[in-house]
């Protein structure tokens, strides 16, 4: 059986000051460089075999802290970028709930109805992250891997592993620093 370890990047300052992040490349902070020291204690017993990462700098930076202090591989996955959230990166949640309630109401009831403007859909973001997958899987069929992801990709990511809901995607990026162990069943590597 596969183990996959889902672990969100540290903290930046879009993480803090509430800001919609998306595909916009935004470092760690020092509480996020801080989030992630801990994250590699946490994770210094895991036996992880290899690290996969999304192309951000936050999920870089924390990727290569972990496999250094892990011993450990290290990949980019360049298909596995955060959702694009189009015209609404760089805002704050807050705005988009003020100047556009209706749109925000449906973003959490119904996410897959709601494309933000000049961005993507979440079907879209869904095939890149079935894709990635396929290859991850493919490769490893046992084991523990690693999967830095931001929000709230990740939570496309852990619904497509262990089938759960997506939840609320506002909140997501309130989960920086921490991370899901996922037990891949067999059923879905063979899809792979």
């Amino acid at each position: 059986m596969l183990t996959v370890i889902l672990i969100r990047p540290g903290s930046t300052d879009f993480d803090e000051q509430g800001r919609i992040q998306g595909t916009l490349d935004v470092p760690l902070n020092q509480q996020g460089d801080a989030e992630v020291s801990r994250l590699a204690d946490e994770l210094r017993e895991s036996s992880l075999e290899a690290i996969y990462h999304s192309a951000c700098s936050s999920a870089q930076q924390t990727a290569e802290v972990l496999a250094a202090a892990l011993g450990v591989k290290l990949k980019r996955l360049d298909n596995l970028q955060n959702l694009d959230h189009g015209l609404w990166q760089g805002m704050r949640v807050e705005e988009v709930k003020r100047k556009h309630p209706k749109v925000y109401r449906q973003w959490q009831e119904q996410p897959d109805t709601v494309c933000p403007p000049e961005g993507e859909t979440l079907e879209a973001a869904r095939s890149r992250v079935q894709a990635v997958l396929r290859k991850v899987l493919r490769k490893h069929r046992e084991g523990t891997i690693g999967l830095v992801v931001p929000e709230p990709l990740a939570r496309l990511v852990r619904s497509q592993l262990n089938h759960s809901e997506l939840g609320n995607l506002w909140t997501a990026g309130e989960e920086h620093g921490s991370f899901d162990v996922i037990a891949v069943g067999p059923e879905l590597a063979a899809k792979s």
